[in-house]
């Protein structure tokens, strides 16, 4: 296995050991509720007027995938839609009170796994911080240029 092929194999197996140590706190912490609907939670507590299409942007998912998400949303009371007075076309989504606790709680495991981690992260140089983020930037923006050049609209149904 060449460098290239060790750095893409590095990136998958942690990436699944994270989801994998992680997977039964956050199912148990929070019960009742799928990642997805997680995950739209907490973009709309981040970003103000988050609406489907933006969502769908930053999530990876079709604008209808979101759309059921967000009906559940709603329905489940952890997000409610708006829509401002100069422009009725458009529906926002904000967090309820009861949408923002399980935020909170979110937010509060992300910590604890932080935490758990840092020891880690506190042995890592600025140059190789600094480093690794200049080639997932780069990696990144050539999967964009795939993307695009594929003609994959990731919104799209």
């Amino acid at each position: 296995m060449n460098k290239k092929e060790q750095v893409i194999m590095g990136f998958r197996d942690l990436f699944n050991k994270m989801v994998w140590l992680n997977k039964f706190k956050m199912e148990d912490s929070l019960k009742g509720y799928k990642p997805s609907e997680v995950h739209c939670i907490e973009y709309i507590e981040r970003n103000v007027d988050s609406n489907v299409t933006k969502l769908a942007e930053s999530l990876y998912m079709t604008t209808g995938a979101i759309s059921k998400i967000t009906k559940k949303l709603i329905k489940k009371g952890l997000i409610e839609s708006y829509q401002k007075p100069d422009n009725k076309k458009e529906i926002y989504f904000r967090l309820t009170e009861q949408g923002k606790v399980i935020d909170k709680i979110h937010e509060e495991l992300h910590k604890e796994f932080e935490e758990r981690d840092k020891a880690v992260f506190e042995q890592v140089t600025e140059e190789q911080f600094d480093s690794m983020l200049s080639f997932m930037e780069k990696y990144s923006r050539h999967l964009d240029a795939e993307i695009k050049k594929q003609g994959i609209d990731v919104i799209s149904e």
